[in-house]
């Protein structure tokens, strides 16, 4: 099986069982409420200087008018990754055509095996219109430093793995900094706070 296979094997086996435990969703929020922990008052998202899994430069004042999901981790993290990736493509998917005013952004932790190819690959297996960021170790630390992100390299016989921060960031449709959804969050929880966010 080829690694892009193999993704696309575990991205859907992932994306099912999402949809088995979140099925129901959790208790609704009340409305206007965002059930991520919030940013208050909000502030002006740290911007992006990286290079776009689609090519060119990645900008996040490029997706204005929608709502950001940033996250952070790397294409060969073993559970975390894949398992935020599954939830996020499955809250797009319950957002219906309000799916379409949200964008997905993944920063890797891991400059040397994951360039812009990788990630394009990685992600789409999850939803094509997922868009992943990369660079250079410095540019990452320093997107990393803005976002208060940590990634920590772990060597493990001949290779290494990431501890790194796993909550997804939630941006406005005007560029603000307004939540931060921990790891674990249903689904459900990413689309009711989307659905508040583009209301407003």
């Amino acid at each position: 099986m080829t690694y892009r296979h193999h993704i696309a094997a575990l991205a859907a086996a992932l994306l099912a069982l999402s949809a088995l435990l979140f099925a129901h969703g959790a208790p609704a929020a009340e409305a206007g409420k965002l059930k991520a922990g919030v940013f208050d008052p909000p502030r002006a998202a740290p911007e992006l200087a990286l290079l776009s899994s689609n090519g060119g430069d990645l900008s996040l004042a490029a997706y204005r008018g929608k709502v950001v999901l940033l996250g952070f981790g790397f294409t060969t993290c073993p559970k975390v990754c894949p398992t935020t990736l599954a939830v996020l493509a499955a809250a797009r998917k319950r957002l219906g055509e309000q799916g379409r005013q949200v964008q997905v952004v993944y920063v890797t932790v891991d400059p040397e095996r994951d360039s812009a190819q990788r990630m394009r690959s990685y992600l789409a297996a999850f939803d094509p219109g997922f868009v992943g960021g990369t660079g250079t170790a410095a540019q990452l630390a320093a997107a990393r430093a803005r976002y208060g992100v940590t990634a920590e390299r772990k060597v493990v016989g001949d290779s290494y793995f990431y501890a790194h921060s796993s909550s997804v960031y939630l941006i406005d449709t005007k560029g603000l900094l307004r939540g931060m959804m921990p790891y674990g969050r249903a689904p459900e929880d990413y689309a009711h706070d989307v659905r508040v966010l583009l209301a407003e």
